[in-house]
């Protein structure tokens, strides 16, 4: 779904996943210090929107997803994950409830998948799940924004800012009251920055909550009773996760960014090193110059220099071995 928005001046459209919105504005460092000092706002229409209606909606969400909603207060934000059988991350849901209704935006595209699923789990609840993308677009202004929001408008608010699900037909208004706009791409760095993981990015087909420090966000440790809670529980309780989530520092004299995937080796080992994991997500942050997100074995030493492949980087752990 392409984003009206991108019609506005000095626009560059993202690519990959983030297609529709724009990558930036002219000035990724300029819309990055507007974020984090609490201005402007960043356009993520592109993002799935789902709700759920019905008396059972709360009771019958908390059956499914890893965080305890059964009592969720009205306007009180959280997140959640849909695990797999054996407790890999299939979908993470970003989730508020008005009071009537429970409101999710998920990544681009996954929406479907995740109403499939949902839809093959009501049985005899009094639920209805509904695909709104085609009439929600998410907003976020930034944390500390004195932006009003519309009346009407339902809001999600976290200590990183408020998603707000306006009416896609409000899209181009509110940005003219919103301003200035700023891309996805400074969206991004400074979520790097606060070390948030971000579905198909820092997961694969086997990464299970621990591994991300999803726990206790997102995954609720005492409540049981959802596909895949006896690994996550077994995992807690008894062991370890194979790989852990690290923030790296790389080397600011390379032109390029090691992609989503690049290979990480010790950087003692050399280039015929072994794999001992790989770059999730790679930003330039208008503080902190190039860093990213990394899955490391476990047994990684928190001090070892890395090499993602020629980029040497110096790793800060985000989940403890």
């Amino acid at each position: 779904m392409k984003s009206p928005l991108l019609t506005l001046p000095g626009a560059v459209p993202a690519e990959g996943v983030d297609e529709g919105v724009a990558a930036h504005y002219g000035d990724l460092f300029r819309e990055q210090r507007a974020l984090a000092e609490g201005t402007g706002f960043v356009d993520l229409s592109h993002r799935g929107v789902v709700t759920v209606t019905g008396d059972d909606r709360l009771s019958w969400l908390h059956l499914l997803l890893t965080q305890h909603v059964t009592d969720l207060p009205a306007g009180q934000a959280t997140e959640a994950l849909i695990l797999s059988a054996h407790g890999h991350i299939e979908h993470a849901l970003y989730l508020v409830d008005d009071g009537s209704t429970t409101w999710a935006h998920v990544e681009p595209g996954t929406q479907e998948a995740l109403i499939a699923y949902l839809e093959s789990m009501k049985f005899f609840y009094r639920v209805e799940v509904a695909d709104r993308t085609d009439e929600f677009a998410v907003v976020q202004l930034p944390a500390g924004s004195i932006a009003e929001v519309p009346d009407g408008v339902v809001v999600r608010e976290t200590a990183y800012g408020r998603d707000l699900f306006l009416p896609r037909a409000d899209l181009e208004s509110y940005a003219e009251k919103a301003g200035p706009a700023a891309g996805i791409l400074a969206y991004e760095a400074l979520r790097v920055e606060h070390h948030r993981p971000r579905l198909g990015f820092e997961t694969d087909h086997r990464t299970i909550p621990h591994e991300l420090g999803w726990i206790g966000t997102a995954v609720h440790l005492q409540k049981g009773c959802y596909r895949g809670q006896e690994t996550v529980a077994r995992v807690h309780n008894l062991g370890k996760p194979p790989r852990r989530m690290v923030f790296l520092h790389l080397d600011g004299s390379e032109v390029h960014l090691p992609p989503h995937g690049t290979e990480l080796r010790l950087a003692d080992d050399g280039p015929d090193g072994r794999k001992i994991g790989f770059v999730t997500t790679s930003v330039r942050h208008h503080e902190l110059g190039p860093v990213a997100l990394a899955l490391v074995k476990r047994n990684v030493p928190v001090d070892a220099r890395l090499m993602a492949d020629t980029t040497a980087a110096a790793q800060e752990a985000v989940v403890e071995p």
